[in-house]
């Protein structure tokens, strides 16, 4: 453990920037009407403006987080920190749709270069044995800004207008720059040798499988252009990362990716445990959203207020279970953490009829506060336990990685079963070709379709329901934690050896 007189000041600085590059993930998606309109754009365009920023946000995660390593996480973290700001406020100026998405290329580099270091931060200046509040802390941060962009963004939109979701990150970056520059401790760094081939390999892999995924949809699965397939990119992707991991293997210097931190057990599971929180949190929103707002009425504000239980109480819990699970085996709370996102989907679920109560949704919403608040900071923790200091950046940047390719696999994955959804349970002639951004340009729904609509939003919160139980299972399979012994003391076995060994 790097010697840090006040670790706390420094977490809460680092919260800030990366609460704000989360909720940039989704905030557009409820903008996207109002920026079609104010840049005079067509749909595939203006759904390129999320995308362009999940792909410049997903692709260089691996590289970011061995760079934070090498020249240090508060300089890496600050310089994404302006580059992100910057980048902000380019978005909200923005007088074209072509101006906008590069402006968010730009943003998602930025996010890119903040994101690992957070949790590198944590994971070298808390000890294992006491990291568990502070990762609660940036669990919550994390849960909290994926599920509350898109309300976030519709609270905007209707009071200030599109550019303003942008606009707001100015002053926020301003202050969380200030902050993290005063508290953020200057920790040592670590000579690596930069991996180049493995540089190349992974952002070519990582690029194909993450556009393919992405893009699916849009694309209908088939043809991009020419010879250029939807299902050829993602097998180009799968077979260039596992190049990688041949590479990562064989390279005689130092890896992009040491792969002995895959020969810790928690370590390997953890990172599948995330992966299936980000493809449900990405995944459920998308039909809760449009039932509130297409079935029932509600303005994105109102929206916003069912939500309330489930921050309130997210928010709350989330010290008091990372003080909880640094005493006791966290396997048993990431495994009721998940159980209980499962039950509070199966509950929306049941729910979404056209006359069904609208205040009932607040339980559901209730209990999402729990499970959050039990999800986000074992998983954190039981990844991060066993990484020596010299290899926090690879392995935070690892365990980032996974849980946005899940969030893009959600994404893509719940947009083809609104779709098919849709088609089996409305009439022939409905908008049932028109899943997703079509139906939310809409501005409403006959009466006549709710019933159908309902229940193939219903049918959709199924898929989330059962992605998040299988990562329930996963953590069962988690190892006790064992008592960590020389952390922090130079030339102690547990830094010099082990793990260490791979870098």
């Amino acid at each position: 453990m790097e010697n840090v007189a006040k670790p706390w000041p420094a977490l809460w600085s680092l919260v800030i920037g990366f609460f704000m590059i989360l909720v940039d993930t989704t905030i557009v998606s409820v903008a996207n009407p109002r920026i079609m309109e104010g840049l005079d754009a067509d749909i595939n365009s203006v759904i390129w403006v999320t995308s362009a920023y999940l792909l410049a946000y997903a692709v260089p995660l691996l590289i970011t987080g061995r760079l934070g390593d090498r020249f240090g996480p508060k300089k890496l973290y600050l310089s994404g920190l302006v580059v992100f700001t910057m980048a902000s406020l380019w978005c909200g100026l923005s007088g074209d749709v072509e101006t906008l998405i590069a402006a968010r290329v730009l943003q998602g580099l930025g996010a890119a270069m903040m994101t690992p270091q957070t949790m590198a931060v944590i994971t070298r200046i808390f000890p294992p044995d006491r990291r568990g509040a502070a990762m609660a802390i940036w669990g919550a941060t994390a849960g909290l800004a994926t599920l509350v962009g898109p309300i976030l963004g519709g609270v905007l939109v209707d009071g200030l207008g599109w550019e303003w979701i942008f606009f707001i990150n100015v002053p926020i970056g301003i202050a969380g720059f200030i902050l993290a520059l005063r508290n953020v401790p200057a920790l040592s760094t670590h000579p690596h040798r930069f991996d180049i081939p493995g540089v190349v390999l992974s952002a070519v892999g990582l690029f194909l499988l993450v556009f393919g995924i992405q893009e699916g949809e849009s694309y209908n699965w088939g043809t991009i252009a020419g010879p250029v397939t939807v299902w050829g990119l993602i097998i180009a992707g799968l077979a260039v990362l596992g190049l990688f991991v041949v590479w990562q293997r064989f390279n005689k210097g130092e890896p992009l990716l040491p792969l002995a931190l895959f020969r810790d057990r928690n370590f390997s599971l953890a990172n599948i445990g995330i992966t299936t929180v980000g493809f449900t949190v990405t995944a459920f929103s998308l039909p809760l959203i449009f039932y509130y707002q297409l079935v029932r009425g509600l303005t994105p504000t109102q929206s916003a207020l069912m939500m309330v239980p489930m921050a309130l109480i997210s928010g709350g819990l989330a010290p008091v279970v990372g003080k909880i699970i640094d005493r006791v085996n966290p396997k048993f709370i990431a495994a009721a953490g998940l159980v209980l996102m499962a039950v509070a989907l199966l509950w929306n679920s049941a729910l979404m009829q056209p006359d069904t109560p609208i205040l009932l949704f607040l339980l559901p919403s209730a209990i999402l506060g729990f499970a959050n608040a039990g999800i986000w900071a074992p998983l954190s923790t039981t990844a991060t336990r066993n990484l020596p200091p010299r290899q926090a950046g690879a392995g935070s940047g690892v365990y980032n990685t996974t849980r946005q390719i899940g969030a893009v696999l959600g994404s893509a994955a719940i947009a083809v079963l609104i779709q098919a959804r849709l088609a089996a349970e409305l009439p022939a002639g409905g908008p049932g070709g028109a899943a997703g951004e079509g139906l939310a340009l809409s501005g409403g729904l006959p009466e006549a379709l709710h019933g159908g609509f309902s229940t193939a939003m219903g049918q959709s919160m199924l898929l989330p329901a059962g992605v998040i139980l299988a990562g329930a299972a996963v953590a069962l399979f988690f190892a006790k934690p064992q008592p960590v012994q020389g952390w922090g003391v130079p030339g102690s076995a547990k830094v010099d050896a082990g793990l260490d060994s791979a870098g």
